[in-house]
């Protein structure tokens, strides 16, 4: 699987003047483009698009620095429809303009190219089942946030503040299927999967019910689910280790698996500790062909 996703990043090193065609990288991946933005990021530590913006702009640096052209032919060789497009890009990643960059010689920031490469240690295990569930409901309330890929959601924290016990009570009494109780869940609205990206984040039940009167049903289809387990883990980086580790240990050792659009559940039990939970995070996946050897 690392080799394919190695193999695919050889597309970002393209004509710098065209968008990355994700799709084509998803294609020599042997994955889905939904799998494999979301793959690059937990390996990465980065968005792909992140990624592909400071290449291109750790190249642009090197030609603006060697001063034979232009900026504005700089600018427009690598995509950029004008020059002020270019000096706001170019000083996000550098911290100066490409003039300034040029008449001091300032020392810029380089995006080296990325390859992936895997490490067996041994030292650690991870749970986990498959399990195939038939269509369901998801009933409760619903709140749009950004999203956040490490540390507190302090829009997610607010919302779920906001809710009262009453509310928790009536999901509990509305869970009557797996995953079993009050559940944390996450739609994302866009394919990037980005931090800021917005996502429909859930407090609800899994359930055959009607709607309450109040509440927002969303539709689940017949799908496919890993299943992983975690224990008395804190809250949220535990949580967001063990979504890292999915993707950098468990989808590796797994290709035949591959992660599907659709919502993420989290069944938490909180401990006595205010900052720790343990349950089940629940991922919708589907099989893909065998990656040739």
């Amino acid at each position: 699987m690392l080799d394919r996703l190695n193999k695919a990043l050889e597309h970002v090193e393209g004509d710098p003047g065209r968008p990355v065609d994700v799709a084509a990288m998803a294609r020599t991946a042997l994955t889905s483009e939904h799998h494999l933005r979301r793959m690059f990021a937990a390996l990465a530590g980065m968005p792909l698009s992140e990624y592909v913006r400071r290449r291109r702009l750790t190249l642009a640096g090197a030609e603006v620095m060697e001063g034979r052209r232009t900026l504005l032919d700089i600018a427009v060789d690598y995509g950029y429809s004008s020059a002020e497009a270019f000096n706001r890009a170019f000083r996000a990643v550098h911290g100066i303009t490409p003039g300034q960059a040029r008449r001091t010689g300032a020392t810029l920031v380089s995006q080296s190219r990325l390859a992936f490469h895997l490490t067996i240690e041994g030292s650690t295990t991870m749970r986990y089942r498959i399990l195939d569930k038939d269509a369901f409901s998801l009933v409760g309330l619903r709140k749009r946030v950004p999203n956040v890929a490490e540390g507190p959601n302090p829009d997610m924290i607010a919302f779920t503040e906001e809710v009262d016990d009453a509310t928790w009570e009536r999901l509990d009494a509305l869970s009557d299927q797996e995953p079993r109780g009050a559940l944390s869940v996450t739609v994302p609205l866009g394919d990037t999967g980005d931090p800021g990206e917005e996502i429909d984040y859930y407090v609800a039940a899994a359930t055959t019910a009607p709607t309450p009167e109040g509440m927002e049903r969303l539709e689940v289809p017949p799908n496919t689910w890993a299943v992983f387990p975690f224990e008395r883990v804190e809250f949220p980086r535990g949580l967001q280790t063990l979504w890292r580790a999915v993707y950098t240990e468990w989808f590796p050792a797994h290709p035949t698996y591959r992660t599907t659009p659709g919502p993420a559940l989290v069944a938490v039990e909180h401990e006595e500790e205010p900052d720790l939970g343990s349950g089940h995070l629940w991922l919708p996946v589907e099989k893909q062909a065998p990656i040739p050897g």
